[in-house]
């Protein structure tokens, strides 16, 4: 019956496009957060029009397949985890983009990865802001799933500040356009942002519509480094209730030397904390930002205060940053937490992290982007030690727990999930979590699309 089925869906498609190839498919299991529960696929789909993917859908519908959508694999809450017995749907080959320099436009397949659609509106003179330290490898389609963010997001915001429009399939089959190349358009509900952030489980997204802006100013870069994380955490507070700096950037002790282990840039060992800041903006009355940062860096007790307006030596202290977690990653396994707190609450986060760190004696790193609240701990064990897996668990789950009792969030740019499921109750209330069921049912009632991710 499954290989009826299945021969059915490639009779279908155009060659190529359907793949049972156990090796092929068995490389689409799970994300980049390596899903323990990932199952095995009946097939991978990779199609390269909307009309393909509604052949998916309409085929998925009538035989109650559960369909996962994918991106790039680089997502790291399991939210492309594949299903026994599913189809992993990967928007890969979807890769066209026309962009429109008039209206500052670009209309884009979901398969382009982030970087390779900055380097071709960069042709027109033009700038798409979102910037996840995976840019390179992360694709736009992924990146609208779970409305990523990014290091300059403190300034620019995030992904879905910069969807105009969206062309979906839903679990039915329909192709539906939402939005478009216009600025303000509040015609019928706000259905272009209901999509934004879904994470594959109300419908596939096969073409955006970004915003773009004119290119980002050359910025000015201060890294300062500091003998205590309360006092870097207050320093981003005092920075942030002034200004609003193009990126505040955040790295403990674990971080820093794991980095120098591998780059050899001659940062401070010694730092419990390392901020990495800059501004594309001048200050009132012709000050720079950049100035004023470094300033209240000195001020709150910053040992070391490095300012550079060269574009070369700042970007270096950047790629230092975006290059933590693969750092912290060479240390051991990793458990990735995405909690983030109003920056009130960001020294007592980052602290309590630390207790629990010790609490469990697991090595817990953090890295931040601490302008707007939004942090990384990274829980590094050895998945051959059961016990120490088992307390890596335990204390993934407390940072959570930690991070609403601060009044803050689960997640902030790599979506909920499978993993972090479990605790999207305890966050957004019993009504809340009805409220959603009662959407995700509405619009795919059999449930075939990412089952089992966020709800």
């Amino acid at each position: 019956m499954t290989d009826q089925r299945v021969a059915e869906l490639v009779d279908e498609l155009p060659d190529g496009v359907v793949v049972t190839d156990p090796d092929v498919v068995a490389a689409y299991r799970h994300d980049r957060a390596a899903d323990p529960g990932a199952g095995t696929a009946l097939a991978v789909v990779r199609p390269r029009r909307t009309e393909e993917v509604q052949a998916v859908l309409r085929w998925a519908s009538a035989h109650g397949v559960p369909v996962v959508p994918r991106g790039m694999g680089t997502g790291l809450s399991g939210g492309a985890t594949a299903l026994d017995g599913g189809i992993v749907l990967s928007t890969e080959k979807m890769r066209d983009i026309t962009v429109d320099p008039v209206t500052r436009t670009a209309v884009v397949q979901p398969g382009l990865l982030n970087a390779e659609v900055k380097k071709t509106v960069a042709e027109y003179d033009l700038w798409y802001p979102p910037d996840p330290s995976s840019y390179e490898i992360c694709s736009i389609g992924g990146n609208i799933a779970t409305n990523a963010g990014g290091l300059c997001c403190v300034k620019y915001g995030v992904t879905t500040d910069y969807v105009l429009g969206l062309q979906v399939v839903l679990a039915d089959g329909t192709a539906v356009r939402l939005g478009g190349p216009r600025l303000k358009d509040v015609a019928g509900l706000s259905l272009t942002k209901l999509f934004v952030g879904s994470e594959g489980t109300l419908g596939v997204i096969t073409e955006v519509t970004l915003k773009l802006l004119p290119p980002q100013k050359v910025a000015s870069t201060v890294v300062a480094s500091f003998n205590s994380v309360a006092a870097a955490a207050d320093a981003v507070v005092e920075i942030t209730g002034k200004i609003r700096p193009s990126m505040l950037e955040f790295m403990d002790a674990v971080a820093v030397n794991a980095v120098e282990d591998k780059l050899k840039m001659g940062l401070d060992r010694n730092a419990a904390a390392m901020m990495v800041a800059a501004s594309d903006d001048r200050g009132a009355a012709g000050t720079e930002d950049a100035e004023y940062m470094a300033r209240v860096f000195t001020e709150h007790g910053a040992t070391e205060v490095f300012s550079t307006a060269d574009p070369d030596e700042g970007e270096a202290f950047v790629a230092a940053r975006r290059f933590a977690i693969p750092a912290v990653e060479a240390k051991g396994s990793l458990l990735l937490e995405d909690v983030g707190v109003p920056l009130p609450a960001l020294a007592d986060l980052v602290a309590g992290v630390e207790k629990l760190a010790a609490q469990h004696d697991v090595m817990i790193s953090v890295i931040a982007h601490a302008g707007d609240g939004n942090t990384h701990p990274l829980i590094v064990f050895d998945p051959a030690d059961a016990d120490m897996a088992q307390r890596a668990q335990t204390a993934f789950g407390d940072i959570m727990d930690l991070a609403i009792s601060l009044g803050g969030t689960i997640t902030g740019e790599h979506g909920v999930g499978r993993l972090k499921r479990p605790w999207l109750a305890g966050q957004v209330g019993p009504d809340v979590m009805a409220l959603n069921q009662r959407i995700k049912a509405a619009l795919d009632p059999a449930n075939i699309l990412n089952p089992g991710a966020a709800f």
